[in-house]
């Protein structure tokens, strides 16, 4: 099932105003209540606690540093006023927002060419550390713009990163339009071949957020969808599960086995959360918990397998990009270590 709709951001008037227009005006035209993100404005699943808590605290991070790019894209004071103003655990998810405000005023207010566009200055400097996060946020724009998303992913200059925006549009979709992509499992007709795989990912990934991190309805949640979905939901599952955390160890094990035959992609997914978490430098208790779990190592050399499965990869062929050929050998490992 597919559909298509209308942009959520309010496109410029008249003459494009110049890059340099004020804070206050970006913020006007182009900001998120923080109170969106919210369970009882999106009416998510989860009770009042530490666990929805921990979930809303991801989102208004995510708003803080989207505002905080509007407010100032230069990498540096940007990166800067992140690293101060958010605790280490949750600040891949500002960088997050960040990456999708810059995407968005390169969409928006043309006249910089792509190689000095705000995205890539920031990717080029500060944001390197923090680029798998960032690209997922770029990906958000294809939410709120009617952009073509074979040209927007040509924008971005990593050619096995890019993907990782389409994981972005998912989660958007998702996490804010989930009675139509959870419920009713519509899918944007502008997305053809390998890109649904990504926006499946993504949509995996909100998951958690949608139904509270709720380790009993989440595999419900999954299964209810066709089979040829599912390996990539459980995949984007694992990748929240592993950054996002917020559950004990009996309850990873509980959905470590309700993953049944898709454990390598929950696990692949894991294995990207603690790789982003590794490369930032932002470990947490939560990652290692999970990655104990799942690959039974820690988060470091959870990590590794990440970097080990990018030896030699093949170019991009039609209809398998480097990308799937990178997760599938994760998950291969995962399958190899279980059976040993």
């Amino acid at each position: 099932m597919t559909e298509d709709r209308s942009t959520s951001l309010p496109l410029p008037q008249g003459p494009t105003r110049p890059a340099g227009f004020g804070a206050g005006v970006r913020r006007a035209l182009f900001g998120i209540d923080p109170a969106d993100t919210s369970f009882a404005r999106r009416r998510f699943h989860g009770e009042a606690g530490p666990v929805r808590d921990r979930l809303e605290r991801v989102g208004q991070t995510f708003v803080q540093g989207y505002h905080a790019a509007l407010a100032d894209a230069r990498p540096a004071p940007l990166a800067e006023g992140i690293d101060a103003e958010v605790e280490r655990d949750f600040r891949g998810f500002a960088y997050e927002g960040a990456g999708m405000a810059l995407a968005l005023l390169d969409t928006l207010i043309p006249g910089r060419r792509a190689a000095r566009s705000r995205l890539a200055c920031f990717l080029g400097g500060p944001g390197d550390a923090h680029t798998y996060i960032v690209h997922v946020g770029a990906g958000w724009v294809m939410g709120r713009l009617p952009v073509s998303p074979e040209r927007y992913l040509a924008r971005l200059a990593d050619p096995l990163l890019r993907w990782l925006a389409l994981d972005g549009y998912g989660f958007h979709e998702g996490f804010f339009h989930w009675p139509k992509s959870v419920t009713r499992q519509l899918v944007p007709r502008r997305l053809h071949g390998y890109a649904r795989r990504g926006f499946d990912q993504g949509l995996g990934r909100s998951l958690w957020f949608v139904e509270g991190a709720d380790v009993e309805r989440l595999p419900r949640t999954i299964g209810a969808f066709p089979a040829s979905r599912q390996p990539d939901l459980w995949g984007g599952l694992g990748l929240a599960c592993g950054y996002a955390g917020g559950r004990t160890q009996a309850e990873v094990e509980s959905l470590l086995a309700a993953a049944g035959p898709h454990a390598p992609q929950l696990a692949q997914g894991m294995a990207f959360a603690a790789k982003a978490r590794e490369r930032a430098g932002n470990p947490t208790p939560q990652t290692t918990l999970a990655c104990r779990v799942v690959w039974g190592v820690t988060a470091r050399e959870t990590a590794a397998v990440c970097d080990e499965a990018l030896h030699d990869l093949p170019p991009d062929r039609p209809g398998e990009p480097a990308f799937e050929v990178w997760r599938r050998r994760i998950q291969d490992v995962f399958s190899q270590r279980r059976l040993a």
